[in-house]
This record gives structure tokens, C-alpha cells and sequence, in this order.
């Protein structure tokens, strides 16, 4: 349950709907999701978040959009965001995830945590030759 309303359109302030129209051009749909509902109670967080989101998830790079929904799959299973795990699946899903695909992205994410554990547990000394420069 969220601990605030969501926004419905009928009372969106313009700022709000503004973001709204704004996300369903960018997603060429007519759904807005509860996580931008939520923000919407405070419209100039929603709009901050909206477009920092937009020009990282919603444009072109070196970086294809499916492995970036993936990337954001791991990420939100590390920081343990249940919400972002099944929104961001659903997006990789959209942008062609397959259920191989899935399944060894959580092979490697479970390899990833069970190692960074292990490797903190010990504290092992970084070796020079991984140091970036």
C-alpha cells in the first residue's frame, strides 16, 4: 500500500498532466504507472525524476534499451526495489527479453551478490592491475 495517494488525470494539476502527456509520447501508450503517480504529490519531484529517467532510459546510445532495462533489473535487485524489478522486467520483456535471457541474467545477478559477499567478507586486497586509471 503507498503511503500516499496517487494522481489520478481527473486531479493532475497542468504540471502534472504536462509529465503524464509527456510520458505516454515517449511510451506510445496511454498507461502511466503507479511509481509516477505517486511522485505526482509533488510535481516538480515527478517532472526532475520524469526527465533524468527519460534521457537516460528513452535515447539513443552505446547501450541497447533492452540491456539497459536489464542493467536496471540488477541494479533493483541489489537495492531489493520490488516495484523496479517487475516494472523494469516488463520493460525488457516489451523491448524483447526472452525467458532465456531472463533466466541467465538472475543466474549471473545471484553469482554477482553470493561473490561481492564473499570478496567483502574477506576484504580481499584489490590487485594493482584492476585499479582504473
Amino acid at each position: 500500500m503507498s503511503t500516499v495517494k496517487l494522481v489520478a488525470d481527473e486531479d493532475a494539476s497542468n504540471e502534472v498532466m504536462s509529465v503524464y502527456k509527456d510520458i505516454r509520447q515517449t511510451r506510445g501508450g496511454d498507461f502511466i504507472n503507479n511509481f509516477w503517480r505517486a511522485l505526482a504529490v509533488n510535481p516538480a519531484l515527478l517532472s526532475s525524476t520524469w526527465y533524468h529517467l527519460k534521457s537516460i532510459m528513452s535515447v539513443e546510445g552505446a547501450i541497447d534499451a533492452k540491456t539497459r532495462e536489464m542493467i536496471y533489473i540488477a541494479v533493483s535487485t541489489a537495492n531489493a526495489c520490488s516495484y523496479c524489478v517487475h516494472s523494469h522486467t516488463a520493460a525488457a520483456k516489451a523491448k524483447g527479453m526472452s525467458d532465456d535471457e531472463h533466466a541467465e541474467l538472475m543466474t549471473i545477478i545471484s553469482l554477482a551478490a553470493s561473490t561481492n559477499h564473499l570478496a567483502n567478507g574477506l576484504q580481499v586486497p584489490i590487485d594493482p592491475e584492476f585499479l582504473a586509471e
